[in-house]
Formats: structure tokens, C-alpha cells, sequence
């Protein structure tokens, strides 16, 4: 007979909380429901955008900024020394047409070999794991470095540089023989 008395009183308790568990989720659903309505959001437009101006270009009959004629006059203005000096370093190489190694700077190129081609010196020169062949009369480097001379260990250049003050100078630069280490 107790157990008979238990039964029903666990089945009672149960109902009970089952009937507190299901209005507290009334509840909290009808809030949700409630706080969903009375939320407005709040965008704020996006301001007008700002009306575009093209501008006229009125350079078109004046010297290009980056052309080598701006660069002669320039040289010839500031130097103030008469033709045939500084300034006519630089004309010469700013006319002829440009060679492939030309575009690499001194120090990323490695001489690796010389040899002779009918009787002529003829260096090998490394640049991004390609092999060139070089002669004295062509051009290396981005400073107008001309071969003067090819030997068995080394290329002897001309350059033309500036100096600190801006004058155009010649130097003479050396790319050496490198040996691989086994």
C-alpha cells in the first residue's frame, strides 16, 4: 500500500514540474515575441557621395617628366659646364638602344667562366640562373657599365655614376670570378 501511495505521488510531482517547466517557456517566448516588436533598428543612411571633378590636363605640350630629354636638360642647366664635359657622359648613353643586362643591377650577376671565340675574350656571366655571353664593347649593370676588358678571373667596366654633388663621373667597377665551393 505504500507503494500505491508513492505512485501517485511521484506522478503528481512530475506533472507539476512539467506544468512550471512549459509556462516558463511561455513566458520567455512571449518576451521574445514582445522585445522583437519594440526593437527598431537604427541604420543611418550613407551620406551622399561626393561628386567627382575631372581635372583638365594642361602638360601636354611640356617636356615629359620622366624622358631623357628632361634628364639632358636638366644635367646641362645644373652643371653650367660647357659641352663636352659631365653632361656629355650621360647623352651617348641615353640615346642608344638599351641591352638585356642592363636591367640587372652589378652585384646580382656572377661571373662564372671565360673562354675564346675566334680569338676574341668572352666571359660567362650568371644573371637569375641563366648564362650570358659577354664581350668587351657590351653593356652590364643599371649604371651604364661598359666592358673595357674580359680576362681569365675577371670583367673590367666603365661606369657612369653620380657623385654626391650631382655630377656625372666615370668609375671603373670589377666583376670577379667566382668559384663554386664543393
Amino acid at each position: 500500500m505504500k507503494c500505491a501511495v508513492r505512485i501517485p505521488a511521484a506522478l503528481v510531482a512530475s506533472l507539476l514540474l512539467a506544468a512550471c517547466g512549459s509556462s516558463d517557456q511561455l513566458e520567455l517566448q512571449q518576451w521574445m515575441t514582445d522585445q522583437r516588436a519594440q526593437t527598431k533598428p537604427r541604420v543611418q543612411p550613407i551620406s551622399e557621395p561626393k561628386k567627382f571633378l575631372p581635372q583638365a590636363y594642361t602638360e601636354v605640350g611640356s617636356v615629359d617628366p620622366f624622358s631623357s630629354q628632361k634628364l639632358t636638360q636638366a644635367l646641362k642647366k645644373e652643371s653650367g659646364q660647357a659641352p663636352g664635359t659631365a653632361a656629355s657622359l650621360v647623352t651617348p648613353e641615353l640615346a642608344r638602344r638599351k641591352e638585356p643586362l642592363e636591367s640587372f643591377p652589378l652585384d646580382s650577376m656572377a661571373m662564372v667562366g671565360s673562354l675564346a671565340k675566334q680569338g676574341q675574350p668572352v666571359a660567362l656571366v650568371r644573371v637569375d640562373n641563366l648564362l650570358y655571353q659577354v664581350r668587351p664593347g657590351n653593356y652590364l649593370g643599371q649604371n651604364f657599365g661598359r666592358i673595357l676588358k674580359v680576362d681569365e678571373n675577371e670583367i673590367v667596366l666603365r661606369e657612369i655614376v653620380q657623385d654626391a654633388a650631382g655630377e656625372w663621373i666615370e668609375r671603373t667597377a670589377k666583376l670577379q670570378l667566382q668559384e663554386r665551393s664543393r
